[in-house]
């Protein structure tokens, strides 16, 4: 950590150790949850040669994340951030968890960059989706990353057109916005898996991991729900626990 004022940084270790970052410290948007069961979820399970694309990468945790989950395959890194600072970070990130020459940090709006990308064998994003206006505003420095400026509609359409055949698109998104989700898929991806994530064996889920595949035509289906905490709050319950720490790969059901 570098000092005590909101533009410091922390130095903090993710997948019980396994992957390290340098991120904002108080005041900045930092790495949380939907963060790395995101990536979890889209670096599952592990393929030869890979393209994969990070949109809105932020410091770059997820992708350190599905780089380690890919280490030998291969695989090419890219992620596009329209902060500065985050930019800067994720390439810092990138390096310090050995990507190297494997990944790429554009900085810039990923929409407005979506053509110009290529084409990939994984997407995934965590898009701002709180309504301007709505509830308390966040702190500017969390602003860009939470607040939605363009639709998750958008987003899909546009990169959609980023995944060869065959490829998947993974997001983390809200649970009362899963309908917004799947109509945005609709006639775009197939095979579209959901799984909910609940913040209590008794709670409703609260976010949805959505993950579709270009070219599949298999129907919808719903994974078991995965529930981070037990009731007390204070702890992962033993399935996120394993996740959380790197100890398992996401289970997206297919055998």
């Amino acid at each position: 950590m570098t000092d005590g004022s909101a533009a410091a940084t922390t130095e903090d270790v993710l997948l019980g150790g396994r992957v390290r970052v340098r991120q904002p410290g108080r005041g900045g948007y930092r790495v949380n949850a939907d963060t790395v069961l995101l990536a979890l979820a889209a670096g599952a399970p592990a393929s030869d040669g890979a393209r994969v694309l990070d949109v809105g990468c932020g410091v770059g945790a997820g992708l350190a994340i599905v780089a380690h989950l890919l280490a030998g395959g291969n695989a090419r890194f890219v992620g596009v951030e329209r902060d500065t600072e985050a930019a800067a970070l994720a390439r810092e990130n990138a390096a310090a968890n050995g990507l190297g020459v494997a990944a790429t940090i554009i900085e810039g709006d990923a929409l407005a960059a979506a053509p110009s990308l290529g084409v990939f064998d994984r997407v995934y994003f965590n898009p701002p989706y709180n309504a301007p206006g709505g509830g308390r505003a966040p702190a500017a420095a969390r602003r860009l990353a939470r607040v939605e400026d363009a639709p998750t509609a958008a987003w899909i359409a546009a990169f959609s057109n980023n995944l060869n055949g065959g490829g998947t698109m993974t997001l983390i998104h809200r649970a009362d916005r899963l309908g917004d989700v799947l109509a945005a898929l609709e006639g775009r991806l197939g095979g579209v898996i959901v799984a909910p994530v609940h913040p209590y064996a008794d709670a409703p889920a609260r976010r949805v991991i959505v993950r579709a595949r270009k070219g599949s035509r298999a129907p919808l289906a719903i994974r078991p729900g995965l529930v981070l905490h037990d009731r007390s709050g204070e702890k992962h319950t033993p399935a996120a626990e394993t996740l959380l720490r790197g100890d398992a790969l996401f289970d997206w059901g297919e055998g």
